[in-house]
């Protein structure tokens, strides 16, 4: 019993978390009082934190050495998926170039 209400508590912190840093990001867009650089800045910082937030108290994953595999999986997947997205981006930029 302790063990469930210790994961409905990880998951009502996680969700509070993630909506508060949801609406921050999103007031940081609506109502910008810097400029668009720092804006940028302040939203990517925030979407950073909030993926920590999601690894952390919904998939469960921290740095103890048992979830340290699945940490790695996680950062491998994150790996592949950026090459393939970089490479993608590469291709196209040189198709532009090309075309015009």
């Amino acid at each position: 019993m302790n063990d469930r209400r210790q994961e409905l508590t990880s998951y009502a912190i996680g969700y509070t978390l993630s909506l508060a840093l949801t609406v921050a990001a999103f007031a940081a867009v609506r109502w910008p009082s810097v400029g668009a650089r720092a804006t940028f800045g302040v939203v990517l910082v925030l979407g950073v934190i909030q993926m920590a937030v999601q690894f952390r108290c919904f998939l469960h994953v921290s740095l103890k050495r048992s979830s340290r595999h699945d940490l790695q999986l996680i950062l491998f997947s994150t790996l592949i998926i950026a090459l393939m997205v970089s490479g993608t981006l590469v291709i196209l930029f040189n198709l532009r170039e090309r075309m015009m």
